[in-house]
């Protein structure tokens, strides 16, 4: 080993005995940071990562490495010195690997110049820094490989140019193996086997993470094969001119046996897919606790099926071994209750209809352009979910994202892979187990407690009601055995005494029929588990179905394994205009759509005072206007014990033409102020902005020209560290979200007493508030920010959630709905009057109020009116080139948070391009791509002087060894 050592000290130093090392080393940093910053447009990525260094990385790599090696062998032959290696008391593979590990100590100076980029990266963006160690042990095993490669090359060659060329030539043909030029032009499986032999695949397993032993030996089996052909080829030379003897034949044998050992263990290892580690932040490409959980809840085999066809688009055909891999890792996870397959349904036709006619499976018409022509292929790429008689269908539109960098520059990934599979698997699975047992997802019991009159007290027209109660509980208690304990109690019983508690512990006080009648009675229901209360509304139509609906929503929200259901208003859209289909006001189709993927969506207008049945979680996306009933069934809904989402400001904005704000009349502002929190009549302007394209105003003489910019808009404040709340886990995998038009909210400190409140959004501390309706930026007056800064800055809160006890708008007051009910029943006596033949239909009311609410009910609060439009959407995802549903996601993990589902909350905000830059403007990306220079600079002059150092310390202690030897 010291002879190894002394050698490759040698080597080593010789490379920087002439400015030849320190000009290959600039000339790769150079072309690396040209590529980064210029060909790849890193800011205009505007992604945090340094993906851009290692893409590139394999090409750089074959150059660098080539330039390095072409003299190391040849150069001995040429200068007549390799006899005299040869002739040594030295071993020939010390000599190959003293010179093998000096290359690779050079090769290792240049990719550590490169550090400070990734670096520098994490001071602009939340960099990952798993996929950057990856691809630096990655590059260093590729180039482990080619300059094993490239050291062979040169002892067989006495010419260094010739050198070069076939050392490129070489690394270059392993590299175009499994490049997707090459893979393109075959189907999945030919592909796949291409990508095995490529090193530029396995180099790109790698630096997404993933650390896995069958790509690792991949490169040291390169290695072992080209360092053995190099031993041999400087034996081959030493016999230069002698006759073949039994010796030579055993060197051969031995080093074909050597390297074809060398190659076997690769197919040995194929099939070893455990040995790996996931070095990504969050684990992306491992299966979590969170699925396995799901999996574990399986009491039937599950259908995991992809119908891939063997040609495809050339940007979908490198995704197909990634879920591959995915899939094998949910089968071992399964434990044999997961069946997975992979199937070309062009080779089985009799499961492509079944396919086509059962799952509506169809293939998709995809274009691209080969090298002759442009040609359009029809191909399958999807995934069934399947278990029992339910399934979900994931198409290639459900399973990638694509980052649009020009017309012809597309990023294409896989979205979510984990997330979008088991948001597949829960939707199944409880969709399945809903058409069962109830009560079989109950993990303790239940208590249901009616607080009832008698019924010679309760109206006519509750008596059948009673009756039904009797015999739905009769039934669920022959069902539920001991998980449901049946207690009905007559509140004024004993001198009312439970009366006086319920009022005080819920809220809850005597009804009335009607205004006109003055005979109170009880008729409240609660489920009860644990601390947890859910109050039971009472139907609608007061019939027992309505009943039985009302009773399993309250069951569902104790058991596991069932959908949940969310109750969303939204304001009512104008309708479409014309041909042109265009539909005016707010649109939330892409709420309406991702909720719609987990979840059961009801719509609710609230007009008739009430919350569907079925309902866990009401949803106001811009309220507009709501009225005393409708505000009632908000109120209602509150005092029950359930969870209120609100996205709601005191501005509405109209993008049509030039930006215009006006001021916005929710319904709730005053019920807010009620229960502590207020919506202040002020907009929030952050320089920590999104940039947008928005129309700006440009002036030209006399002229006005108005053009779509993209500019850097204080009122699209960006929500990222220290402004998003990361304890509460509503925002778990949420690392930034943009919220449009924001207001500052203020609590009340003291009507919040006792409450649990989280800060879930704020602005940077750099923010401010205006009252100004103008919102179209003015740069000529106001500079690069567009606006005048009014007021101290400082951070502004904008999402809030209060948990605890509230007390009802209405409290003390009558129900609106009996009110309502008054004026309807006048206005039909009339028109009953007039036409004594006309039926009309009377829906009765019952005068039911609770005072307030139990201690787990819940407000989230969303300060904006347009953040979950789909304009908004719209524009955020052109302004990124990539699909944006970080406000989406958002409400999605309130929901599931306050639903105690919270399976997924740690894999919906992952994505490959979820991880964006902090805003920053053009000096400061200008400041940080010169720093990438100056460091690279810094760094060249460092390793000089490091060299200088060294040699002076060398030149000494020679200086010494002859003053002592004279």
């Amino acid at each position: 080993m010291n002879s190894i050592i002394r050698i490759a000290r040698k080597e080593f130093a010789g490379f920087f005995s002439s400015p030849i090392a320190f000009i290959f080393l600039g000339a790769f940093l150079a072309v690396s940071l040209f590529i980064f910053f210029w060909v790849e447009t890193f800011f205009a990525r505007n992604i945090a990562d340094v993906r851009p260094l290692f893409d590139w990385m394999p090409l750089l790599l074959i150059f660098l490495v080539a330039a390095i090696t072409m003299r190391m062998w040849s150069e001995e032959r040429r200068a007549g010195t390799l006899e005299f290696l040869l002739t040594a008391p030295v071993a020939d593979y010390q000599l190959v690997l003293g010179k093998f590990l000096a290359c690779l100590g050079l090769v290792g100076v240049a990719l550590l110049l490169t550090l400070p980029l990734p670096v520098t990266v994490s001071l602009m963006g939340p960099l990952d820094w798993g996929p950057v160690i990856g691809g630096y042990l990655a590059s260093l095993f590729l180039a482990a490989a080619y300059v094993a490669i490239g050291l062979f090359i040169s002892a067989r060659s006495a010419n260094q140019i010739v050198s070069l060329i076939l050392t490129a030539a070489v690394c270059g043909f392993f590299y175009l193996l499994g490049s997707d030029a090459l893979t393109g032009l075959f189907g999945n499986q030919a592909s796949e086997w291409l990508k095995l032999l490529g090193s530029g695949s396995r180099f790109a397993s790698i630096t997404r993470g993933v650390i896995d032993l069958r790509d690792l030996y991949y490169y040291l089996s390169l290695v072992g094969v080209f360092l053995a052909l190099n031993v041999f080829s400087l034996e081959w030379l030493r016999w230069s001119g002698n006759r073949s003897n039994p010796n030579h034949r055993r060197w051969g044998w031995l080093t074909g046996l050597l390297a074809a050992n060398f190659l076997a263990a690769n197919f040995w290892l194929a099939p070893v897919s455990a040995v790996r580690t996931d070095l990504t932040d969050g684990q992306l490409y491992s299966i979590s606790d969170a699925t396995r959980s799901y999996l574990a809840q399986l009491q039937e085999p599950l259908l995991i099926r992809g119908y891939f066809s063997a040609q495809t688009h050339p940007l979908l055909a490198p995704l197909v071994p990634r879920l591959r891999d995915l899939l094998a890792e949910y089968a071992v996870a399964g434990e044999g209750r997961v069946r997975v397959e992979f199937i070309d349904p062009l080779e089985h036709p009799e499961l492509e209809r079944e396919a086509n006619e059962k799952y509506d499976i169809k293939p998709v018409p995809f274009q691209f352009a080969s090298k002759y022509q442009a040609s359009v292929v029809n191909s399958y790429f999807n995934i069934l979910v399947q278990y029992g008689d339910q399934y979900e269908v994931l198409g290639f539109r459900d399973l990638i994202d694509v980052k649009v960098q020009s017309e012809t520059d597309l990023d294409v990934e896989l979205r979510n892979p984990e997330y979008d599979l088991t948001q597949a698997l829960k939707k199944v699975l409880y969709a399945y187990q809903g058409g069962g047992d109830i009560f079989a997802g109950l993990s303790q019991p239940v208590a249901f407690k009616g607080y009832i009159s008698p019924e010679a007290q309760l109206p006519e027209l509750l008596k059948p009601l009673r009756k039904g109660l009797d015999e739905l509980l009769a039934d669920w208690r022959k069902r539920a055995g001991k998980k449901l304990s049946i207690a009905i109690e007559d509140p004024e019983a004993n001198g009312g005494a439970l009366a006086k508690r319920l009022e005080g512990d819920y809220g809850f006080r005597p009804m009335v029929a009607s205004l006109l009648d003055t005979q109170p009675f009880w008729f409240y229901m609660t489920l009860e588990s644990g601390e947890r209360i859910v109050q039971i509304p009472l139907p609608e139509k007061f019939d027992k179905a309505g009943l039985e609906r009302a009773m399993q929503a309250g069951i569902k929200r104790f058991a596991k394994g069932f959908q949940k259901t969310i109750a969303l208003h939204t304001p009512k859209a104008a309708p479409a205009l014309g041909q042109f289909g265009m539909g005016g006001g707010k649109r939330f189709d892409w709420l309406r759509q991702t909720l719609a993927e987990e979840h059961n969506l009801a719509d609710a207008d609230l007009k008739n005072g009430q919350i569907p049945d079925q309902a866990d979680l009401l949803l106001l996306a811009a309220p507009d206007q709501l009225d005393e009933k409708q505000l009632f069934a908000v109120d209602q809904f509150l005092m029950r014990g359930g969870t209120l989402v609100v996205a709601t400001s005191p501005f509405d904005i109209d993008t049509k033409g030039a930006l215009s704000a006006k001021s916005h009349k929710s319904g709730l502002d005053k019920w807010l102020a009620h229960n502590g929190i207020e919506l202040e009549q002020k907009m929030v302007l952050d320089p920590q902005n999104t940039a947008f394209p928005i129309p700006v105003n440009r002036r030209i003489g006399g002229f006005v020209v108005r053009e779509t910019q993209l500019v850097d808009y204080p009122y699209f404040v960006d929500v990222r560290g220290d402004g998003i709340d990361s304890k509460s886990g509503i925002a778990s995998g949420v690392n930034q979200v943009t919220l449009t038009w924001p207001s500052p909210i203020r609590l009340d400190g003291q009507k919040n007493q006792g409450r649990k409140v989280t800060r879930l959004l704020q602005s940077s501390d750099r923010a401010w508030n205006s009252d100004s309706l103008e919102i179209q930026p003015d740069f000529k007056a106001h500079g690069q920010q567009g606006f005048a800064e009014n007021g101290k800055p400082g951070r502004q809160l904008l999402a809030v959630a209060v948990e605890g006890r509230f007390d009802s708008f209405f409290k003390g007051k009558s129900s609106p709905l009996l009110k309502q009910d008054e004026s309807s029943k006048q206005k039909r006596d009339e028109k009953k009057g007039a036409d004594d033949n006309s039926k009309v239909d009377q829906a009765p009311v019952i005068d039911r109020v609770i005072d307030h609410s139990p201690a787990s009910a819940r407000i989230i609060l969303f300060a904006s009116n347009s953040f979950l439009t789909d304009t908004m959407l719209d524009l955020a995802t052109s302004g990124l080139g990539t699909r944006y549903l970080k406000p989406v996601q958002l409400v999605e993990n309130a929901i599931d948070w306050a639903l105690e589902d919270r399976g997924l909350l740690v894999l919906r905000g992952r994505g490959h391009f979820s991880r964006t830059l902090d805003p920053m403007d053009r000096d400061q990306r200008v400041f940080w791509e010169y720093l990438n220079y100056g460091l690279a600079l810094f760094g060249l002059l460092l390793v000089g002087l490091i060299r200088h150092q060294i040699k002076q310390r060398s030149q000494g202690r020679y200086t010494a060894l002859l003053g002592q030897m004279s």
